[in-house]
């Protein structure tokens, strides 16, 4: 059943989005439950849940009503995840420009006060410039104008690619400086120091790291939760299904057991031999075959080719 399908594929969205919050908050894993119990414990104790499921309702508003609420489930998921990722993408935005090469990140934890001039006729500009030009730009930069400050450059910083210089020049030979200085491979970064800018970025940044950690914890809070109710949803439709299968291949009055088996890889060949064994379906009178049941088989999902209801559940 495609429905099937959808649920079992919003359970394990849920659980991959748990487990991602839990390596990037550094949480140990934890084992995931239903309504408190462990995913085991509540496969192998399974109770229908009369209050939320009638068994008077009609079998397709049961699906249905699964189909409804996983999908609603779904829907949360996509916005909380959209939120957070939101919230993430701004704090990587601005770690890349706290982090990235000279060329292209913010400078203003990378400048004092007293590195730069201004004044009414002075001021001082930043260049980056190439790590093997240094010298190039040491014994230039005084000659890209006229009107350059002598002796005014001063390294500030260096990374792996470039380093970051100042000069000190008269205002109106400052765009002239800058083209000249391009022309030469050095880069004229616009920058104008400033105390409360830094302060507002600092408090921006700030309010980010916060916005992410709370919504990151309220987001797997909330995926804990969810996780188990779309686990629960998925075991009740899995019950309509063998249900339903059921009826199909043994017909009516219902009269068949229902339970959960957890062979390991190499014992599960064993395991379907001796269900075969004990169905004996060459001479059981409530067996039909494909053949007999027709086309019906398809309505109630994928059915294996064995004596009884088989349906394989991962839930990992």
């Amino acid at each position: 059943m495609q429905s099937n399908s959808f649920v079992e594929g919003v359970s394990h969205k849920i659980r991959r989005q748990i487990e991602e919050l839990e390596r990037v908050s550094g949480i140990e894993s934890s084992a995931l439950t239903v309504d408190g119990v462990p995913i085991d414990s509540y496969l192998t104790r399974f109770v229908w849940d009369e209050a939320k499921y009638p068994t008077m309702s009609p079998l397709k508003e049961i699906v249905d009503n699964i189909h409804g609420l996983v999908a609603k489930i779904e829907d949360d998921l996509k916005v909380r995840v959209a939120e957070y990722n939101n919230v993430r993408s701004q704090l990587n935005a601005i770690n890349r420009k706290q982090s990235g090469s000279l060329a292209v990140r913010d400078l203003s934890n990378l400048v004092k006060p007293d590195d730069i001039i201004t004044s009414e006729h002075l001021v001082t500009l930043l260049a980056v410039v190439p790590k093997y030009s240094q010298k190039d730009w040491l014994s230039s930069y005084e000659t890209l104008t006229n009107y350059v400050v002598p002796r005014s450059s001063k390294k500030l910083y260096e990374d792996n690619e470039y380093a970051l210089y100042t000069v000190t020049l008269f205002h109106r030979v400052a765009d002239n400086f800058r083209t000249n200085a391009r022309e030469k491979g050095f880069q004229i970064r616009d920058f104008e120091y400033s105390p409360e800018a830094q302060d507002s970025r600092k408090q921006e940044l700030d309010k980010l790291m916060e916005d992410q950690e709370s919504l990151r914890n309220s987001l797997l809070q909330w995926c804990y939760t969810s996780y188990g109710e779309v686990f629960s949803s998925w075991m009740h439709f899995c019950a309509v299904r063998v249900f339903a299968e059921s009826i199909l291949r043994y017909g009516l009055p219902p009269s068949f057991l229902a339970c959960v088996l957890s062979p390991s890889n190499k014992s599960e060949k064993k395991v379907r031999s001796i269900l075969e064994g004990l169905c004996d379906a060459a001479n059981s009178v409530y067996w039909k075959s494909e053949e007999e049941i027709g086309g019906m088989a398809g309505l109630a999902g994928e059915a294996d080719a064995h004596p009884y209801v088989s349906f394989t559940i991962n839930i990992v």
